[in-house]
């Protein structure tokens, strides 16, 4: 039996793949094989459901392939951590069982992590200096000071590549260690299937026996009471263990709508980091960086001066977007044997340049305003009229005016549900006082550059 079973998991741990194996297939044991049917220990009833939905055909095959014909399925729920696995015994050389632990097996409730996003791999600089330094700390385990780690920015700014170097990292120190990497999304489909399966004792055992939890967009959660309860209750049980959360968002915890008082409390109670909208020189370098990992793997690629350099100036929102217009330009140049110029850049992205000329957010504007008058970003939208802070809201409102398509209306929700007269008013009395006001010309154009990179 253990021979069998042992066979069949070095094939399934190659079919399914080895995160599919570890988390879902390893926790059986396989116990009978009678009549047909393939009996099974397993440590709860979500996996046991989970494997009889997804992985049962697989199974089946494999079993009979190694010469035990089964037809159908078996399983018996209950503690299985205290027998060694048929697998482990069976384990081929090389492969060492690992030590059996008291914590039940944890399912692979989460999303697989991209083997590109490392540390070694991610382009430090001034915007995300401080996020890469707490990233570290934090996948070197043990005491961190802070807990949770809240990272925060728009779109491509490196959140999601930090969570998942993070993960990488922690695991390779820390192999035994359970890390489970999940978006809010995920979190909140798994719970809801959880409640309809009534299996919520199996979510709540799996989500609260990992050493590191990590959730991206947690904004997705709010106004979702249900959830948002469980995460709580979560999030407490896994602070008051010692263990590790990581979170992330579009925004500050304070300024997510819809999510609970008490939880964005807690959110605050850790490290709180803004990814800050990146700086010419760091996308440069992100191009330089992508331009030498291709060169490697084709050494005869040919850039003509200027082109990177092109391309850091005029995408300068979303470095996603910028990766992928320089992976565009390498298949140009691999497929139809060209170098790279700049007007093969301006003609192969020209859908691209024109989307990011007006591409700048009311959120940058917000952003960066209210870190240029040393303000909270709260205060944006919050009611406060004291100059210090009405003045820069009213800037902020000009921008918005000047430098996106959105209509008064929109702007005005966007800055705590304002009507558009007050905006009208806001932006009127700032091309006022430019007429006026030279220190605040400079100042908008400070602005102004900022944001158009």
């Amino acid at each position: 039996m253990d021979r069998i079973w042992g066979q069949a998991c070095a094939e399934l741990e190659q079919s399914v793949g080895p995160n599919n194996y570890n988390h879902w297939i390893k926790p059986l044991r396989l116990t009978a094989i009678d009549d047909g049917a393939a009996r099974f220990a397993s440590p709860t009833r979500f996996i046991s459901d989970w494997v009889n939905r997804h992985f049962a055909k697989e199974i089946m095959a494999v079993l009979t392939r190694n010469g035990a014909p089964v037809e159908r399925l078996r399983f018996d729920v209950g503690a299985v951590a205290a027998a060694r696995p048929a697998a482990q015994a069976a384990a081929p050389a090389g492969h060492a069982p690992e030590a059996p632990t008291a914590r039940a097996p944890r399912a692979d409730l989460g999303a697989p992590l991209d083997p590109r996003y490392t540390f070694s791999n991610f382009v430090v600089g001034k915007p995300n200096e401080l996020a890469h330094a707490a990233a570290r700390r934090v996948a070197e385990g043990g005491p961190v000071g802070f807990n949770p780690l809240f990272l925060y920015g728009g779109v491509g700014l490196g959140k999601t590549h930090l969570m998942h170097a993070i993960a990488h990292d922690y695991q390779t120190r820390h192999p035994a260690a359970q890390v489970l990497y999940l978006s809010a999304e995920q979190f909140m489909y798994r719970f809801v299937q959880a409640l309809r399966e009534s299996s919520i004792m199996d979510f709540k055992s799996m989500f609260r026996n990992v050493n590191m939890l990590m959730v991206d967009d947690v904004q997705f959660i709010a106004g979702k009471d249900s959830t948002q309860e469980e995460f709580f209750h979560t999030f407490n049980a896994l602070v008051d263990q010692g263990k590790q959360i990581v979170i992330s968002a579009d925004r500050a915890p304070a300024e997510i709508k819809g999510l609970e008082e008490r939880i964005k409390s807690r959110l605050s109670c850790g490290l709180i980091v803004d990814l800050h909208p990146t700086t010419y020189e760091l996308r440069l370098g992100i191009l330089q960086s992508k331009t030498e990992v291709f060169r490697a793997q084709q050494p005869d690629l040919e850039i003509g001066a200027g082109v990177l350099e092109f391309l850091a100036h005029r995408i300068s929102t979303n470095v996603r977007v910028l990766e992928g217009a320089l992976q565009r330009l390498f298949a140009h140049a691999s497929l139809l044997r060209r170098e790279i110029t700049l007007e093969v850049a301006q003609e192969c992205l020209a859908d691209i340049l024109r989307t990011n000329d007006r591409k700048i957010s009311i959120d940058d504007i917000q952003r960066k305003v209210a870190e240029h008058y040393n303000i909270r970003l709260a205060d944006m939208m919050g009611p406060k009229r004291a100059r210090n802070v009405a003045r820069p809201r009213q800037i902020a409102m000009y921008l918005s005016k000047q430098l996106t398509s959105r209509s008064l209306p929109e702007i005005g929700r966007r800055f705590g549900g304002r009507d558009h007269t007050t905006i009208m008013h806001g932006v009127r009395k700032i091309e006022e006082l430019l007429a006026e006001d030279s220190s605040l010309v400079e100042d908008v154009a400070v602005l102004k550059r900022m944001l158009e990179g």
